[in-house]
């Protein structure tokens, strides 16, 4: 049986049970707080329960390494959103250690891509508009940098509200052991 049917089937009887019952919220987030983490699989539950977050506590957005990569992308969007139409007034964007973008070889990846289908001239065409497809996809060699320099995308946004503070955080995925690393209280004053 695929994955899609295993969910599918594990679906039908979750509703038919009426389990997400325990789940009902409203879509504003309780705490009025939203969260940038990384997508790693170890940080799914461990990061709500390391933070005391249960559902409907707070908006959660995720990338790749927690970075917010572009002004104007997606994950800066989502976090507007959350401030302005969702609520949220503050905003914590947590990294965490071992993580798989500070290991990202941008070469690498290209190389799995042409290994899985993607054509070289697709590459090249994207490389010909002038996209710097290697930068785009490259990791972050430490992650403290990398919150930081997310941290000060986001406080100093043209559209982000000014005294929305902006903390920064690493956690440790082993333990949940969250460590500071900017204070967005303090350092907008």
């Amino acid at each position: 049986m695929s994955a899609l049917q295993t969910i599918l089937e594990f679906n039908e009887k979750f509703v038919e049970e009426k389990q997400y019952e325990q789940y009902a919220t409203t879509k504003f987030p309780d705490k009025k707080i939203v969260v940038l983490s990384c997508m790693d699989t170890r940080l799914v539950e461990l990061l709500p329960k390391a933070m005391n977050l249960r559902n409907g506590d707070v908006k959660v957005v995720k990338s790749a390494g927690a970075i917010v990569n572009h002004p104007f992308g997606g994950i800066m969007r989502s976090l507007l959103v959350a401030v302005y139409e969702l609520q949220a007034d503050e905003v914590y964007i947590i990294g965490h250690y071992d993580c798989g973008m500070s290991a990202v070889d941008p070469n690498v990846m290209i190389g799995h891509m042409l290994e899985r289908g993607v054509k070289q001239e697709t590459i090249d065409v994207i490389n010909y508009a002038r996209f710097d497809l290697k930068e785009w996809l490259r990791g972050f060699g430490d992650v403290k940098t990398s919150v930081l320099k997310s941290v000060d995308l986001v406080r100093t946004h043209p559209l982000m509200p000014k005294g929305v503070p902006v903390h920064g955080l690493i956690i440790d995925p082993a333990t949940g052991k969250l460590d500071l690393v900017t204070d967005g209280s303090v350092e907008q004053k």
